[in-house]
C-alpha cells in the first residue's frame, strides 16, 4: 500500500493514539519523494540557515550516493536544495555498534535541533519520546541490522502546533504560543503537521538513508472527521507523551472545535 504526501493522506497512516509501534509500509521507488516541491522555501532555509547542514568525517562516500540515488551532485546542502525531504544519514563504526548520525541536512525541523543530535546513537535522538527505550528501542535496532539494500519503507507521525512555518523551532515558550487557542479559534490557530518518513539502505556504504517530509494544514481546512479522530488521539495518548505534546493547552479547545465541525453541539465557530 503506498503512503500519500498530504496531511489526510498521512493521518490516516499515522498512530491515532495506539501502542508506540514502527507503523512501517513499503512504499515503491515512485513513491519515495515528493513528487513536486516549493523549491523557493527549500532554498531560502539554507540560505539562512547553514549550521542546517552537518556532515562529521567518514560520511563522504554515504552522501555521494544519496546524491547519485536522488540524482543531484555536489555537497549535502545542494543535494538537500533539490529534494522536499531532510537528509539523515545514520551509519555503525563497526557490525553491532550502536547507529549514530553522521551527517544530515536538516531544513524544517520539528522542534530539534540538529547540533544536540550529530554524531549521537539512536538512543539519544529519542530520548525526548516517553517510551522510545522500553518500547521500541530493540525493535528499531534489529530493523536497521536487517534492512537489505532495495526496499523502502515509510511511516508517518503528526503533531499539533501552533505555527505554519516550515522550520517548527519555538522561539518563544511553548506554553505561551498556545495561550491564544480557544474553541472558537481552533481551526484557524492550531495546525496539523504531518511527517512523512522512509528509511532505506545505501548498497555501497551500507549506511542507512531517514528521510523526513513535512506536511502542514490548518484543523480548519481539513476534512471535518480529522478533528474528531485527532481529539480522541489526543486523549488516548499516555499521559507522559501528553506532557511532552503540551496537549493539556489545547485539547479542550480541539474538542469542542470537533463536536461543533461534527454537528455534536450548537457550539459556533466563528473561524469555520
Amino acid at each position: 500500500m503506498t503512503l500519500g504526501f498530504s496531511v489526510p493522506d498521512l493521518l490516516g497512516a499515522a498512530r491515532m493514539g495506539r501502542a508506540m509501534t514502527m507503523g512501517l509500509r513499503r512504499v515503491p521507488e515512485e513513491d519515495w519523494l515528493w513528487p513536486a516541491f516549493d523549491r523557493a522555501a527549500r532554498s531560502a532555509v539554507f540560505d539562512a540557515h547553514p549550521e542546517a547542514v552537518q556532515l562529521l568525517p567518514g560520511a563522504e562516500g554515504a552522501v555521494r550516493e544519496v546524491g547519485a540515488m536522488i540524482g543531484i551532485s555536489g555537497e549535502l546542502g545542494d543535494i538537500a536544495r533539490g529534494c522536499w525531504e531532510d537528509l539523515c544519514i545514520m551509519q555503525q563504526t563497526e557490525r553491532g555498534d550502536p547507529w549514530r548520525l553522521t551527517a544530515a541536512a536538516v531544513g524544517f525541523p520539528t522542534d530539534w535541533r540538529l547540533a544536540d543530535k550529530i554524531g549521537r546513537p539512536m538512543t539519544h535522538i529519542h530520548a525526548p519520546i516517553q517510551g522510545y527505550a522500553e518500547q521500541l528501542a530493540a525493535g528499531v535496532d534489529h530493523f536497521m541490522a536487517s534492512l537489505k539494500a532495495g526496499p523502502i519503507f515509510a511511516r508517518a507521525n503528526w503533531f499539533i502546533v501552533p505555527s505554519m512555518d516550515w522550520r517548527y523551532l519555538p522561539t518563544v515558550d511553548e506554553v505561551a504560543a498556545f495561550a491564544h487557542v480557544t474553541p472558537d479559534n481552533a481551526g484557524q490557530t492550531l495546525i496539523v503537521r504531518c511527517e512523512r518518513q522512509t528509511l532505506r539502505r545505501l548498497p555501497e556504504s551500507g549506511a542507512i538513508l531517514f528521510t523526513i517530509g513535512i506536511a502542514r494544514q490548518r484543523l480548519c481546512d481539513l476534512p471535518v472527521e480529522c478533528a474528531a479522530r485527532l481529539s480522541a488521539a489526543l486523549a488516548a495518548m499516555p499521559a507522559d507523551e501528553q506532557a511532552r505534546r503540551l496537549v493539556g493547552r489545547y485539547a479542550d479547545a480541539l474538542r469542542r472545535y470537533a463536536d461543533a465541525a461534527n454537528g455534536k453541539s450548537s457550539f459556533s465557530i466563528a473561524s469555520a
